[in-house]
């Protein structure tokens, strides 16, 4: 598959993604979940969602638990609001954070792009 069109597909299910997971999810174990990237596999059957989730490692547990429990509600709404031939299956992850607690894969991203942190 292109990786140009790779990319775009990730781009916009991390968008909805995150505004689902935000304004459409009443479940409080997920409260504070924060999209960080969303990694299409080459065949598109498969994506795995990097969040972001603060509190003690038994609360992300908790929420990892929850965001799975409603990732069938989710691939569902993602299939109305994205135009794909064949949505992937979503895994959720939990995002690899620095001491700081700034998320691993925003400062690569940052690197990429050339932006430092001021």
């Amino acid at each position: 598959m292109d990786e140009l069109r790779s990319r775009r597909v990730a781009e916009s299910m991390r968008e909805e993604l995150s505004e689902l997971i935000r304004f459409e999810l009443a479940d409080p174990r997920i409260q504070g979940v924060e999209v960080v990237d969303v990694i299409v596999s080459p065949d598109m059957r498969s994506a795995a969602v990097l969040v972001l989730v603060s509190g003690s490692e038994s609360e992300q547990q908790a929420a990892l638990e929850g965001l799975q429990a409603a990732r069938h509600y989710l691939r569902r709404n993602l299939m109305q609001r994205i135009e794909l031939f064949r949505m992937p299956e979503i895994r959720f992850q939990l995002a690899a954070t620095l001491p700081g607690g700034e998320p691993f894969e925003r400062l690569k991203r940052r690197i990429r792009r050339g932006r430092p942190r001021p």
